[in-house]
């Protein structure tokens, strides 16, 4: 368990018109000890998907079979990528003021905020929206609510789930779906 304080933005309750959809692959569960291989965000307007940020990173140390099987990106795939602390720089300059989005966000949130703090000195502050926390409340009775079930739930394609751009466009399908279903059972009360 971590004891890092970080300074990061707010965990928001909230159906913003305008945030960026925001995921990561990695190479394991801990933002101390593993690395970052992929950063994806896509920009939505008013709803509506209005430009993407996607790039693979070079790690430190080889990625390992299980991380390949997983996610499909293997180690001659991030041979020419940028490394993190190029790629943590892009992603901040392209996510700029937005309101970040994401399924169980807070691992990609921590990932990217002790990477960029670590690279640049800089606080990632942006505010964020929990997607899985509507699907908690929407879907109480789910025998579990990863993404790839609450969107099989929802009838949204997950070809090609477990890589960070395919898994923003999963995350905002969900997002709009949840986002209706609170606002119908909000109304019904």
């Amino acid at each position: 368990m971590s004891t890092v304080k970080r300074r990061k933005g707010k965990s928001r309750i909230a159906f913003p018109k305008d945030y960026c959809v925001v995921d990561i692959e990695t190479t394991g569960l801990s933002p101390e000890e593993c690395e970052i291989i992929e950063i994806a965000a896509v920009r939505y307007r008013n709803g509506v998907k209005s430009e993407v940020f996607n790039t693979l990173i070079k790690p430190q140390n080889p990625i390992s079979a299980f991380i390949t099987g997983l996610t499909g990106i293997t180690n001659d795939m991030v041979n020419d990528a940028p490394d993190i602390s190029e790629a943590i720089k892009a992603f901040y300059d392209f996510a700029g003021n937005d309101m970040l989005m994401g399924y169980n966000v807070n691992f990609d949130i921590n990932f990217l905020y002790d990477n960029l703090l670590r690279c640049h000195g800089i606080y990632l502050e942006n505010d964020f929206v929990d997607v899985l926390r509507f699907a908690r409340k929407v879907l109480p009775l789910m025998p579990d609510r990863k993404q790839t079930s609450v969107a099989a739930h929802y009838g949204i394609e997950i070809k090609g789930a477990h890589r960070a751009e395919k898994d923003c466009e999963i995350c905002n399908a969900c997002y709009i779906h949840l986002r209706e279903e609170m606002r119908r059972l909000e109304t019904e009360k």
